[in-house]
């Protein structure tokens, strides 16, 4: 039998660094004044923006006081994203699957 994953999506969820591109034009400030406001480097904002690096705790924390919805949602956005590449990209063809007795 074949590992499938339930999941109704069958695109790769966004990465929260797709949704701050949306946002921060919105805000009325640039990269760098959102970067700051933060408390992280302008480097560190761009490599999320550009889906290189992942939104940590730390950083969804900062978000969500920001933006003002909570860090929570920023976490979510980022395990639904690194869930879907792990089930897309990690070799399991040799890891069973148990059958619950």
């Amino acid at each position: 039998m074949a590992y499938e994953v339930e999941r109704p999506l069958k695109r790769c969820p966004s990465h929260p660094g797709a949704l701050l591109n949306d946002i921060i034009p919105e805000t009325g400030r640039n990269k760098v004044e959102i970067a700051n406001m933060l408390g992280i480097s302008r480097q560190q904002l761009y490599d999320i923006l550009n889906e290189k690096k992942p939104v940590s705790p730390n950083i969804a924390a900062r978000l969500g006081k920001l933006f003002g919805d909570g860090a929570a949602i920023w976490l979510r956005m980022q395990a639904a994203y690194d869930a879907w590449q792990a089930e897309h990209t990690v070799d399991l063809k040799d890891v069973p699957t148990l059958e619950v007795a």
